[in-house]
């Protein structure tokens, strides 16, 4: 299986004596046991708790750490983490014109211009990623993104900008505490109350699932997804028939209690959690007031 070219994708260093402490103390992820060859999902939250930036952090072979992260965000990024540096021994580049992410799964070997590999933990069998030389992933012979893409939502894995909106969604509701991306054990860090007290108090009834419509291809992103007149939660990306949406766990289960076909456009379609989850369905009917 060949790898795939995400073009969108690409490269923060953040390095300096001061790396680990400062990153340590600002992203929901630790980073401290972080091995070699490993790429860790975290986040910048807002100081209410939603997600402003996220990324795969892995440790960059010369010191301090790689982010792969959506391009169109590092200026921002960049912005964020400059305002947060203050007077700490950290460096913050930008590496996106000579650096870019390639993606692999099924035993996709690197592709030509490779500089680091590392593992995609986010869920089993997701696969590897590859930073690499912009220029030769651009000339090389691999995948589109979106062979890459189906594969993740296969996998129940959701994207920033495509699944959720930054600034708008809770680590949780993203499934980002499922994926490794949250810890609830190291101190604090931007945002932590919020994302611990919903933690600890159980609270998150939004969630990412998988969704299929048997009856062919998925609607677009956005398309509300209801039940007897009430809206569940919304549609993100899609590949043919399966996609991933963001619902309501509650509402959906009343749905199902009651009869009621869940619809996007009319159409009906199936939910399952993502294999990696070790959360379930609640088996308590929905209160209807608001919940993250």
């Amino acid at each position: 299986m060949p790898s795939a070219f995400l073009a969108d994708r690409g490269v923060i260093r953040i390095s300096g004596a001061d790396a680990l402490d400062f990153l340590q103390n600002i992203l929901t992820c630790r980073l401290d046991d972080l091995e070699p060859n490993v790429g860790r999902l975290g986040a910048l939250l807002s100081p209410q708790g939603k997600i402003l930036f996220d990324g795969l952090f892995t440790p960059a072979p010369e010191g301090g750490f790689f982010v792969d992260t959506t391009q169109a965000s590092i200026p921002d990024f960049l912005k964020r983490l400059t305002l947060y540096k203050l007077r700490s021994k950290v460096l913050l580049e930008d590496l996106s014109t000579t650096l870019a992410i390639a993606a692999g799964w099924d035993g996709a070997e690197a592709p030509i211009g490779t500089l680091l590999t590392y593992d995609d933990t986010r869920a089993p069998g997701l696969g590897r990623r590859f930073i690499g030389e912009r220029a030769a992933y651009a000339n090389a012979s691999l995948l589109d993104a979106s062979a890459y893409h189906a594969h993740r939502i296969a996998t129940g894995v959701p994207e920033g900008g495509q699944d959720f909106a930054f600034g708008d969604a809770f680590p949780h509701e993203t499934m980002m505490d499922q994926m490794g991306g949250v810890v609830f054990d190291k101190g604090c860090y931007i945002g932590q109350e919020v994302v611990s007290r919903m933690h600890h108090r159980g609270t998150a009834r939004t969630r990412i699932v998988i969704v299929t419509f048997a009856d062919g291809e998925a609607p677009v992103g956005q398309t509300p997804v209801e039940a007897g007149g009430k809206l569940v939660g919304h549609l993100g990306s899609h590949a043919g028939s399966v996609g991933l949406a963001m619902l309501r766990l509650d509402r959906v289960v009343d749905a199902q209690a009651a009869g009621l076909p869940l619809l996007a456009d009319g159409r009906p379609l199936t939910v399952a959690l993502p294999g990696y989850a070790s959360i379930a369905f609640p088996t308590t009917a929905a209160n209807d007031g608001p919940a993250p």
